[in-house]
């Protein structure tokens, strides 16, 4: 049967919906979380746009998924706005940051969080549904590793801020700023979403997913820092262009890293084919996504 463009619109069209109902209901799901904890997400800047965009991306970055396959990718993510919203902008000391830090990695190693420690009750529910996962007691030590990354490349940004704030800081190199682009919590997510769905003869090569992954994440990093440079320079949060790197250097180190990236997913290819297409279609959604607006809802600091 010959193409026509009512077929291929149809088809097409067809597809982007289903995408939509995944992250319709990865959206619901959403809103229930946020109204089980809500001191974890004001609105502004968690608002109802930002939900969704959330459900959106995860939606089109892995539609092969089904929206309960996509339950602790969506979770995770929300639980990385709550962490970055804590240390970020919530704790106003480094005792503050540090008790932070310390609850969540007790809960990471099984502890159970106090009845006040909404970000921690959160963090417990994931890793309690990933618990259910076959995966998850072989590799809980990974999952566990994703956790401290995350949590102490945003602890080491909170001092850099804070030096800024002060006056006579060192800014980081450009280097060292991605090197703590774990910050940005996209591995994390990533690690958790591939325990909870992925075969084992792939998870056996989780090392190697998780490498490309910090590679994806970096990219991502910059490729953000474009979009948010604006935002960021009025709510004080750090960004790469900040840090001496003009607009065009910064457009040939994202050509570089994204050149990287795909030089390590075609290694991947093999082995892990569905994990390597999730990593490209991460980059190229949030890329796109970047170009017209953030995740992030307006706010005053």
């Amino acid at each position: 049967m010959s193409s026509s463009p009512f077929v291929d619109g149809f088809t097409a069209a067809s597809e982007q919906g289903r995408i939509c109902a995944l992250a319709a209901r990865g959206h619901r799901d959403l809103q229930q979380r946020v109204a089980a904890y809500p001191r974890l997400f004001p609105d502004p800047p968690v608002d109802g746009a930002m939900l969704g965009a959330l459900a959106m991306s995860t939606a089109f970055i892995a539609p092969w998924c089904t929206a309960e396959q996509l339950r602790i990718a969506n979770r995770a993510s929300l639980w990385v706005t709550a962490e970055d919203w804590q240390i970020d902008f919530s704790a106003t000391s480094w005792e503050a940051v540090e008790s932070t830090v310390s609850s969540c990695l007790a809960v990471a190693d099984g502890g159970t969080p106090a009845d006040d420690d909404d970000l921690g009750r959160f963090l417990a529910e994931i890793r309690d549904e990933l618990a259910t996962r076959p995966a998850f007691a072989a590799l809980r030590s990974a999952w566990r590793e994703e956790v401290r990354r995350m949590l102490t490349a945003d602890a080491r940004e909170w001092r850099w801020r804070s030096a800024r704030t002060l006056g006579g800081w060192s800014p980081p190199t450009l280097a060292e700023y991605l090197d703590n682009a774990d910050n940005y919590g996209a591995s994390f997510v990533n690690v958790s979403h591939w325990i909870a769905t992925s075969e084992p003869d792939v998870l056996a090569h989780l090392p190697e997913l998780t490498a490309a992954s910090r590679e994806a994440q970096q990219a991502i990093r910059l490729v953000n820092d474009l979009a948010s440079y604006e935002r960021d320079v009025r709510s004080g949060d750090l960004n790469a262009l900040m840090l001496g790197v003009d607009r065009e250097k910064m457009t040939r180190h994202i050509a570089d890293q994204l050149d990287r990236c795909r030089k390590s997913l075609e290694d991947l290819a093999g082995s892990c084919p569905q994990e390597a297409l999730y990593l490209a279609r991460e980059i190229g959604f949030t890329s796109g996504f970047y170009h017209g607006t953030d995740f992030w809802g307006s706010f005053d600091r």
